[in-house]
């Protein structure tokens, strides 16, 4: 594409009328510029790409995108914020790829990695070839390829649409954080469905409040658009059990499906039966009442569920299809994981990171353990501090047998991240351990017979940072070879 066309699709006020160089590329990373290339000079919080652009021009960049004046020997564009023409071009770069998806993406505090799999199942098994995009990877058709964020930048998500739709995938579903949302990575992205899961706290390290990142959210209800396109219409599912979504009503243009177990809702779950091995209840929809019988365990699972059906329901998908899928999904990597190696206790592994999904998984296990319930927990580093003394009240609360320990403590002391959870829980009853595979060990040495072991907050994740190095570290790994061991 020439320089100029591209140029065409930015702000009418950016002024450029120089050379014309046909565009092969479009980079923000110097290291991948190759010859014919625009490179786009993004200024983060430790690095700025301005300070490459030579760098990229020596590599053969056919122009730069600045936000300020440089002195090279290629053609540079300025414009006021680099991020946001990143997005536009990108969308315009690829052709508009998502335009040609059916695009579901989903946001929430908790339970967007297994709303989104499970959507993709629930298409996957309709006979639609699928993408995703989320925590655990980016996957096209049967293809896995590794991700660094929940939401990529918007070049690498446009890009990633385009593959999508050059592999022949119809339904993209992806997660969308609260970070890409306020930095405009999914600026562009023409979503045909959007789902709210739930709102509880996370992230106020960067949002400072619960205010703002209920707004941050938000911001993918608003930005469905303002008009009735009738051949592509635009859905919001939207949790009638949790507050946030009375703003989210009024945020958005498109049509609302609500679904929920508390409240009235479009789609409902009624008479939950929770057992250690799946969960039964009644779905009531405005199509009749069907009944569900699941290998997926707890009431948050449930909800999961419920938002999976309304975006499929919308999506064209029959109900009796759904609910078939539903019930063959055997769980999602590092989501309430049962180990297993042949002890005689329960062992399950779980991403819960924050004070309510911890709170949901504990009553969960709560509701069929036969004896003792132990939980091997900790925080992040570098991340919201005030939920620190929260989580370790709630494993108080659940656990007869709460053991602190560090999850990825990062530039963090460890033992401070634990000093900062035991602050919220003076005069109960916990162990610390600083090391987290003696704290597995150390759970799995003295659970008995019917006790039920829950390591929380890292779920699928294979690695742990500590410092500025990253080890190999598998939880689920680590409880097998100490149960084997013992």
């Amino acid at each position: 594409m020439k320089l100029h066309t591209l140029l065409k699709f930015l702000h009418p006020l950016v002024p450029y009328n120089g050379d014309d160089p046909e565009i092969t590329a479009i980079h923000n990373d110097n290291r991948l510029v190759e010859p014919g290339s625009l490179f786009i000079c993004i200024k983060g919080h430790t690095v700025d790409g301005h300070d490459f652009a030579q760098s990229a021009v020596e590599k053969g960049a056919a122009a730069i995108l600045a936000e300020r004046d440089l002195q090279l020997d290629v053609p540079v564009i300025i414009v006021k914020n680099t991020y946001r023409a990143m997005a536009v071009l990108a969308d315009a770069f690829y052709g508009q790829p998502s335009h040609k998806l059916h695009l579901i993406g989903i946001t929430g505090t908790n339970g967007k990695t297994t709303t989104s799999h499970l959507i993709e199942k629930i298409f996957s098994d309709a006979g639609k070839k699928t993408g995703l995009i989320g925590t655990m990877y980016t996957k096209i058709g049967d293809q896995t390829f590794e991700t660094k964020n929940t939401t990529p930048e918007s070049l690498t998500l446009q890009k990633t649409f385009k593959q999508m739709i050059d592999s022949g995938v119809e339904t993209a579903v992806m997660e969308v954080s609260s970070h890409a949302l306020v930095y405009g990575r999914v600026h562009g992205c023409d979503y045909n469905v959007a789902v709210f899961t739930n709102l509880t706290q996370d992230h106020l390290d960067y949002h400072k409040t619960m205010d703002e990142y209920r707004r941050a959210k938000g911001l993918l209800f608003s930005q469905l658009g303002n008009t009735f396109c009738h051949d592509k219409p635009k859905f919001a599912v939207l949790n009638a059990d949790d507050p946030a979504s009375r703003e989210y009503i009024q945020s958005t243009a498109a049509h609302v499906i609500t679904y929920g177990i508390d409240q009235p809702a479009d789609i409902k779950a009624e008479n939950l039966k929770i057992t250690a091995n799946g969960t039964v209840f009644d779905l009531i929809t405005p199509f009749g009442v069907e009944k569900i019988s699941m290998k997926l365990i707890g009431k948050f699972s449930v909800y999961n569920v419920l938002a999976s059906i309304g975006a499929c329901l919308v999506s064209g998908i029959p109900l009796k299809q759904m609910i078939k899928s539903i019930e063959e999904v055997e769980g999602v990597p590092g989501r309430f994981e049962l180990v297993n190696a042949g002890q005689d206790f329960a062992v399950i592994v779980d991403y819960a990171h924050t004070p309510d999904s911890l709170e949901n998984v504990l009553k969960t296990v709560k509701q069929f353990a036969e004896r003792n319930i132990y939980v091997v927990v900790g925080c992040g580093g570098d991340r919201d501090r005030t939920k620190r003394p929260l989580m370790a009240k709630i494993a108080c609360k659940y656990a007869t047998h709460p053991i602190f320990t560090s999850d990825n403590p990062r530039s963090e002391d460890p033992l401070q991240i634990i000093r900062d959870m035991e602050e919220g829980v003076k005069g109960k009853q916990y162990k610390s351990i600083v090391d987290r595979k003696e704290a597995i060990t150390y759970a799995i040495n003295n659970a008995q017979k019917g006790d039920v072991i829950l390591i929380a907050g890292k779920g699928h994740e294979t690695y742990q940072q500590i410092g500025s190095e990253v080890f190999d570290f598998d939880d689920r790994v680590v409880a097998k070879e100490a149960i084997e061991k013992r």
